[in-house]
C-alpha cells in the first residue's frame, strides 16, 4: 500500500516537472520572437521618419523659395509706387514753391497798399475833425437864429418829410398801379385765357373709395370670421382699419395711407365676390392685389408722362407720379391736377418765350412730394424738391418745385409760372372742395386783418372770399391814403394767409352830411 502511494507521488512530481519545463521553454521562445518583431518595426519606423523628414525639408525649401519670390515681386511694385508718389510730391512741392513766391509778392504789394491806406486814413481823420468843428459852429449859429434845439428841429423835419413821403408814396403807388394794370392786365388775361381755353381740362371726379358694398348682411359675419380672426388677418395684411357698423350692406375701410386703403378695398371686393374668406386666402388675395396695384401705379405714371410729352424721368419718380393717382387734395385728384398744371405751364411758357418742355416737366413734378409727405416730415414742396434733386432733375426744375408754395423765394420765371399754373388749376370753378369750417375761418381772418388797420370802420369779405371790401372813416383817412391802405392790406393778406386764386381789396371812402328838418 505504501509502495503504491510513493509510486503515485513520484509520478505526480515527475509530471509536474515536465509541465513546468515545457511552459518555461515556450515562454522564452515567445519573448525572443517578440523582441525580433519589435526591432524590425523600430527599424522600419526610423526609415519612414527619415523619409518624411526629407520630404518636409524639400517642401519647406520650395515654400521658402516661393515666398521669397513673392516678397521680391511685391517689393519691386511698392518701390515703383513709392517712386511715382515721390515724383508727384516733388511736382507738388515745386508748385507750392511757385505759389509761395507769388503770395510773397502779393503780400508785399498789400503791405504797400496798407501803408498807403493808413496814411490816407490819418489824413481823413484830420479832415473829419475839422469838418466836425465847422459843423458844430454852424449848428450853434443856426440854433441861435432859429431859437430851436437840434432835436426839436429834427423832429419837425422828420414829421414834414414823413407826411410828404406818405403823400408822394400814395400818389406813386396809385400811378404805378394804374400803369401796371393798363399794361399787365391785358397781357396776363390774354395769356391765362389762352392757357385755359387751350387746355380743356375735364372735371376730376375720381376719388379714393373707402366704402365697400356687400351683397347681404350675412357677409359681415363672414368678414369678421370666428372670434374675429378674418378681420384681424385683413387688418394685419393691409395695415388699415376695417370698420363694420350698423350701416346696412356696407364695410368702411379707414387708413391714413391711400395706397394701403386702395389695396384693402380691392382685396375686400375680391374676397366678397369669391366667397372664400379665411386667413390664408386673405393673405393670398392681398399679395396678388398689391402686385397688380404696383403695376397699375407704374402704368399711371408712364401714361401721365406720355400724355404731357415729358421723357427721361427717373423710374422712381415715375412710380411716385403713379401713386398720386390715389391721392386727393380738396377732392381734386393730385395726378390729374399735376397733368393739368404741366399743360398750363407749357402753354404759358410758349407765350412768354420760355422752354415749354422744361416748364411741362416742372409742372408735372411740382406736387411729387405729396406721394411721400405722409412718411417724411416737412412741406411737400421741399420734400418734392429733395426727391427731384436726388433723381437728377435739372436745377431749374428743383427750384420751381421748392418755390411753388413760396417755401423758398422764387428766383426764376419758371418758378413763377409753376406757382401761377398751380393756383389756376386749383382755383378754377369745380376743381376743389373746401370744408365749411375752413371757409368761414378764412372769411373771418380776412375781415380781422382789415379791421386791424387804423381808420377802418367796417370790413366785409364778399364774393365767397374773392373780394375784401373796406369802408374807412373819412376824417382819419384821406383820398391820397386809400391806395396806400389797400396796398398794405393786400401785402398783409399775402404774408399771413393761404388761399386759392387772388383776393381783390377795395377801399371805400365817402363824406356824408346829415341834417334833420323839424
Amino acid at each position: 500500500m505504501l509502495e503504491y502511494a510513493l509510486t503515485g507521488l513520484i509520478g505526480l512530481i515527475v509530471g509536474g516537472g515536465i509541465v513546468w519545463f515545457l511552459q518555461h521553454f515556450f515562454y522564452k521562445k515567445d519573448i525572443t520572437s517578440a523582441k525580433e518583431e519589435a526591432n524590425r518595426i523600430l527599424t522600419e519606423a526610423k526609415e519612414e521618419a527619415k523619409q518624411i523628414k526629407k520630404d518636409a525639408s524639400n517642401q519647406a525649401k520650395e515654400l521658402l523659395y516661393q515666398m521669397r519670390s513673392d516678397f521680391e515681386r511685391e517689393t519691386k511694385e511698392k518701390r515703383r509706387d513709392l517712386k511715382r508718389l515721390e515724383n508727384r510730391l516733388l511736382q507738388k512741392e515745386e508748385q507750392i514753391d511757385r505759389k509761395l513766391a507769388n503770395l510773397e509778392k502779393k503780400e508785399e504789394i498789400l503791405s504797400a497798399r496798407e501803408r498807403e491806406l493808413i496814411s490816407r486814413e490819418k489824413a481823413i481823420e484830420e479832415r473829419k475833425k475839422d469838418y466836425e468843428l465847422l459843423i458844430k459852429q454852424e449848428r450853434e449859429t443856426l440854433e441861435k437864429v432859429a431859437q430851436m434845439s437840434t432835436e426839436q428841429a429834427k423832429e419837425v423835419l422828420l414829421k414834414q418829410v414823413e407826411e410828404e413821403a406818405r403823400h408822394e408814396a400814395a400818389k406813386m403807388i396809385k400811378q404805378i398801379e394804374e400803369q401796371a394794370k393798363e399794361e399787365a392786365n391785358k397781357k396776363a388775361q390774354r395769356i391765362l385765357a389762352l392757357a385755359v381755353n387751350r387746355y380743356a381740362g375735364e372735371f376730376v371726379a375720381e376719388r379714393t373709395v373707402s366704402v365697400v358694398s356687400l351683397p347681404n348682411e350675412e357677409m359681415k359675419g363672414r368678414i369678421i370670421g370666428r372670434e374675429g380672426r378674418n378681420i384681424r388677418a385683413i387688418e394685419a395684411a393691409t395695415g388699415v382699419d376695417v370698420i363694420i357698423d350698423d350701416t346696412p350692406e356696407v364695410v368702411i375701410v379707414s387708413g391714413f395711407n391711400p395706397i394701403r386703403r386702395e389695396i384693402a378695398r380691392m382685396a375686400l371686393e375680391r374676397l366678397v365676390a369669391d366667397g372664400r374668406i379665411h386667413p390664408a386666402r386673405i393673405e393670398e388675395v392681398v399679395d396678388k392685389v398689391t402686385e397688380e396695384l404696383e403695376e397699375a401705379i407704374q402704368e399711371a405714371g408712364e401714361q401721365a408722362c406720355f400724355d404731357v410729352g415729358v421723357h427721361g424721368i427717373h423710374p422712381e419718380l415715375i412710380k411716385l407720379l403713379g401713386k398720386l393717382k390715389y391721392r386727393t387734395s380738396y377732392a381734386q385728384n393730385v395726378l390729374q391736377h399735376s397733368v393739368e398744371v404741366a399743360f398750363l405751364c407749357g402753354i404759358m411758357a410758349s407765350e412768354l418765350g420760355v422752354d415749354p418742355k422744361l416748364a411741362k416737366r416742372a409742372g408735372l413734378l411740382h406736387d411729387i412730394g405729396k406721394a411721400v409727405d405722409h412718411e417724411v416730415e416737412g412741406p411737400h414742396a421741399l420734400i418734392g424738391a429733395d426727391l427731384a434733386k436726388k433723381y437728377g432733375e435739372p436745377e431749374e426744375v428743383v427750384h420751381a418745385i421748392a418755390a411753388h408754395h413760396e417755401d423758398v423765394e422764387p428766383e426764376t420765371i419758371l418758378a413763377i409760372l409753376v406757382s401761377a399754373a398751380d393756383t389756376l388749376s386749383g382755383a378754377r370753378p369745380g376743381a376743389r372742395k373746401e370744408t365749411f369750417e375752413s371757409y368761414i375761418k378764412r372769411l373771418q381772418n380776412l375781415e380781422e386783418i382789415a379791421q386791424s388797420f387804423k381808420g377802418v370802420s367796417k370790413a366785409y369779405a364778399i364774393q365767397a372770399g374773392r373780394e375784401l371790401r373796406i369802408i374807412v372813416e373819412s376824417d382819419l383817412v384821406g383820398d391820397e391814403d386809400i391806395a396806400f391802405l389797400a396796398h398794405e392790406v393786400a401785402k398783409r393778406i399775402e404774408k399771413e394767409m393761404t388761399y386759392p386764386g387772388q383776393i381783390k381789396v377795395s377801399v371805400i371812402r365817402e363824406k356824408r352830411a346829415v341834417a334833420y328838418a323839424k
